[in-house]
């Protein structure tokens, strides 16, 4: 009897986050909903009554689309022109994201979007949004997404922030030049 190679030994693989699991089988119930609702709808009244529904959501979803992208371009350009940075905020994201799922053919989907166009309720979604994402910042591991903010601001030990810019001198190709001293104060 001979004995072959031992079995190698693999690491345990990482538990599955709960978002990997679960998002799956939440959206196929989603479009499964969506399809039993479309129906319902169908037999209620016409496929042609269905039929314009789908469509008055897809236009009425270009056009606000449409619109919250000329309302951030036109704060892109005005901030521009002032010098300053663009503000945060002001809905667009949201009221995009609304006009989203009226573009996504579903009475579901076109619920939602007509929800996020009511301003009480971006405001609501904005601040829930805005803590969910800065307590997840703050629980984030070392050296993780969260971690990258802290280490983009570089701090002097005496509290001072270095202020600098990364200069490259493209005369020489890709071979760098003779080494700099650091920079002392």
């Amino acid at each position: 009897m001979t004995t072959g190679a031992p079995t190698p030994t693999y690491p345990a693989r990482p538990r599955r986050s709960r978002l990997r699991t679960f998002l799956p089988l939440g959206v196929a119930a989603w479009l499964v909903l969506e399809i039993w609702l479309l129906s319902v709808v169908a037999g209620a009244t016409s496929g042609f009554v269905v039929f314009l529904l789908l469509v008055a959501g897809f236009v009425l979803g270009a056009a606000v689309i449409k619109k919250a992208g000329r309302r951030a371009f036109q704060n892109l350009n005005e901030a521009l022109q002032r010098g300053g940075t663009p503000q945060s905020g002001g809905g667009n994201g949201l009221m995009m994201l609304g006009g989203l799922l009226l573009m996504i053919p579903g009475l579901i989907s076109d619920a939602l979007g007509l929800l996020l166009l009511i301003p009480p309720v971006q405001k609501a979604v904005s601040r829930f949004t805005e803590r969910t994402v800065d307590r997840k910042l703050r629980e984030a591991v070392p050296g993780g997404f969260g971690d990258a903010f802290q280490q983009a601001r570089i701090h002097r030990p005496d509290g001072k922030i270095v202020q600098g810019e990364v200069v490259r001198d493209e005369r020489s190709g890709d071979t760098p030049q003779e080494p700099r001293p650091p920079l002392t104060r």
